[in-house]
């Protein structure tokens, strides 16, 4: 039988991995703690747009209670934003996610090449719905 010392003599390699794997994800949550509120609100809704294209490909058009929950679920397991996941309320979360498929529905309307990646061969039907959608926001 193997004693602890013959274990991590035998697998060193991987407990520096694992090590400097810990240390890179307590130095990203450090970065991030540390900037300025305002700062890491952007950082945050700048994620939220991407997202929210991925959940749109995933789950695609007319599902956003199920949109929404995806992306709060994605949120909430990324190292980096889990202290501020704590600390923001479900309330804020969906009105930055609201605000997030507004700018991904613009990006999707104005770049065919994303609207591919996210729809597929069914890109041009989805613009014109998203077309539609954002003309009955404005009136």
């Amino acid at each position: 039988m193997k004693t602890v010392l013959e274990y991590i003599t035998e697998n060193w390699f991987l407990l520096v991995a694992l090590a400097a794997m810990f240390g890179v994800s307590v130095l990203a949550v450090c970065r991030f703690a540390g900037l300025p509120t305002e700062k890491q609100a952007e950082k945050i809704k700048e994620w939220l747009i991407w997202a929210c294209i991925e959940a749109e490909k995933e789950l695609q058009s007319g599902t956003g209670q199920l949109k929404l929950r995806n992306v709060y679920n994605k949120f909430c397991t990324i190292g980096i934003f889990s202290v501020a996941a704590k600390l923001i309320s479900f309330e804020t979360f969906s009105k930055w996610v609201s605000d997030a498929l507004e700018v991904s529905k613009k990006m999707l309307k104005s770049n065919k090449n994303l609207a591919v990646y996210v729809y597929g061969d069914k890109a041009d039907e989805e613009i014109m719905k998203i077309q539609k959608q954002l003309e009955k926001q404005e009136l």
